[in-house]
């Protein structure tokens, strides 16, 4: 813009707007005619030209005094400017339009919203989004689907460490069947902007659905997984609604339907079990935490040795067994929950007929698993921990595929998890619901995407039936870091094939490196449970006939003319006896410190591939 003539020099002051910058420059008349060819310079007398004549906009009509005449600056260009020009005048001015109106609404906001608030920008945007959508949640009108496999998503309120940090809601479920997750994404330039991740499921919860309305939907299936919320009921504190939960939900319905006469008639008991399975090792929360083995009898059934059936007789009966439980599950703190379940707990409903099983529901509280990828931590507990519930998961999952495809091998051995519940697996009758809960807060916002990732390949793959699974390629890698591990233990455990077939599975989830670590602690669960029951039958069994024979022994040499020669004798046959028991089981416990070192130097090696569904 022209802003004044310097008569003196015959040159005129130019200024121009930069970056919101008023800048400044000197140019001469000639440089501007060079620079303006199109520019019309017409001869004026002291007066102003006509109003038909368009010219340059200045802040005062500048007269520039050349050679004894006055000219008037006079534009053309606008007449000759291009359709192209044009348009990008439009565009330029429309963006200055937008940005002025964006920071009046930024400045308009400020004065309604506290500013303190973390991340208030994105929560405008996530409230935006939303009151675009078209609402259309579950309603108990709505028909209830039966499916053989049914996988579900439940959103839960936003906790007290959240709130506390005023964590952003970034979870919104639209329908009955939809998951959106409002990520936050930020450009090079710093500006920060949403990806709406969208998901499908069978049905979706939101954090104001009730127990009762999920339980509608999911019920009735042989094997049901989901959340301590869900499971157990809701919380109030530490305290927890058992009355409200899936558990409680379950066997109410039990004992309504045993009162009709089509089941009266059977003549059916009820009885309950309650275990939970931790670091691949099973405990009888109904039993003080008795240590149970799991071991396949001569049919190939999978039997928990001693866990005890408790007969209930009714829904009191069974809230009562599971606040007993409950109360001595293993939990820990975790990134986010201060009491998280570290452990897979399952309560069974067993109906039995003369003894013999008739029926059983398998309800199973999944723990946690914001710690479910740490396996390379210096506390080899914390490794376990992991390990076990990375591999369940995965084992899981791999299980329900082989339900939903009515594949001809299930890889129950895979973990403990899938090996207790073989029977709700391969049951021409089962019925499988999972309930995935997910957080609604910004920080999980990882955690929440996997858990989703995780649920969404676990129906993804019961989908189409006509689809076929390939079988992975062998993993050579994998393969040759094992000749670290026992070689009798991989050729003859049908664990470690099944391991081994999970792992080629997903090869994209697990790496070389993170499948020798998981062989190696399977091994390491092996070895510890016969070290154990070895040392236990050494001292309960072996120690007692042996303190029965010495104590035979040293009686006899009390008498004044025993035979001295038998003495030596079966002193040295009891000596002998000890020599070989205790010398086994030492190459036992050295075998089983080999294996220790040997999980600790695989634990240090991983280098695990990109989770897409844990």
């Amino acid at each position: 813009m022209v802003t004044s003539l310097n008569e003196d020099n015959e040159s005129v002051t130019v200024e121009w707007i930069e970056n919101g910058d008023t800048k400044g420059k000197e140019i001469d008349l000639e440089s501007i005619f060079a620079l303006n060819p199109d520019e019309k310079i017409a001869p004026s007398p002291e007066t102003p030209p006509p109003p038909t004549t368009t010219c340059v906009k200045v802040n005062k009509i500048a007269k520039v005094k050349r050679r004894n005449a006055y000219f008037f600056f006079c534009s053309m260009a606008a007449r000759r400017k291009s359709n192209c020009v044009l348009e990008v005048e439009k565009l330029q001015e429309k963006r200055e339009r937008r940005r002025f109106q964006q920071q009046e609404l930024r400045v308009k906001r400020a004065q309604e919203v506290d500013t303190t608030i973390p991340n208030y920008e994105i929560m405008y945007m996530i409230r935006d989004f939303r009151a675009s959508l078209d609402y259309r949640p579950l309603t108990t009108a709505d028909l209830i689907e039966e499916h053989r496999i049914c996988v579900c998503v439940r959103k839960r309120p936003l906790n007290k460490k959240e709130l506390s940090m005023k964590d952003l809601d970034v979870i919104t479920i639209p329908s009955k069947n939809v998951v959106m997750v409002h990520e936050p994404k930020q450009k090079v330039d710093l500006t920060r902007y949403l990806e709406n991740q969208t998901f499908r499921f069978d049905y979706a919860f939101d954090d104001s659905t009730a127990n009762e309305m999920v339980y509608k939907s999911a019920w009735p299936p042989a094997l049901l997984m989901g959340r301590r919320a869900t499971m157990g009921g809701d919380f109030s504190g530490k305290n927890q609604d058992c009355s409200k939960g899936i558990y409680a939900l379950a066997a109410r319905d039990v004992f309504l339907m045993l009162k009709k006469p089509n089941y009266k008639k059977l003549d059916l008991q009820v009885y309950a079990t309650f275990f939970e399975i931790y670091s691949g090792k099973v405990f009888d929360l109904l039993n003080r935490k008795a240590k149970l083995r799991v071991l396949e009898d001569g049919k190939q059934q999978v039997q928990v040795v001693g866990l005890q059936e408790k007969e209930v007789k009714c829904t009191e009966d069974v809230l009562k067994l599971i606040e007993v439980g409950n109360s001595c599950r293993t939990s820990g703190q975790t990134s986010a929950n201060a009491h998280s379940s570290r452990s897979h707990a399952v309560f069974q409903i067993i109906l039995r007929r003369k003894g013999k099983m008739h029926g059983k529901f398998s309800l199973i509280d999944l723990a946690g698993n914001e710690r479910g990828a740490d396996t390379s931590s210096a506390d080899r507990q914390t490794r376990l921990e992991g390990a076990e519930i990375n591999k369940s998961l995965l084992a899981l999952k791999e299980c329900i595929r082989a339900l939903g495809r009515n594949q001809p091998h299930t890889p129950f051995r895979a973990s403990k998890l899938t090996q207790v519940l073989r029977d709700s697996f391969i049951g021409e009758n089962s019925r499988t619901c999972m309930i995935a809960t997910i957080s609604p807060g910004m920080t999980s916002c990882e955690n929440t995407l996997n858990t989703l990732r995780y649920a969404n390949r676990v129906k993804e793959l019961t989908v189409d039936p006509n689809l076929v699974m390939e079988g992975g390629r062998p993993n050579i890698h994998a393969v040759n870091q094992l000749d670290l591990l026992d070689e009798d233990w991989l050729s003859i455990s049908p664990q470690r094939d099944d391991l081994k077939l999970l792992c080629e599975q997903n090869e994209e989830e697990v790496s070389p490196q993170l499948f020798t670590f998981h062989e190696a602690v399977s091994q390491l669960v092996e070895m510890e449970e016969q070290v154990l029951e070895d040392h236990k039958a050494v001292f309960q069994q072996e120690s007692i006939r042996w303190l029965e024979d010495e104590r035979v022994l040293i009686q006899m040499t009390e008498e004044v003319d025993y035979d001295v020669e038998s003495y030596a004798t079966q002193l040295e046959q009891i000596l002998d006896q000890k020599i070989e028991i205790l010398t086994e089981l030492r190459d036992k416990v050295k075998s089983f410190r080999s294996a220790l070192q040997q999980e600790e130097q695989a634990s240090k090696q991983i280098s695990p591939k990109k989770p897409r569904g844990l």
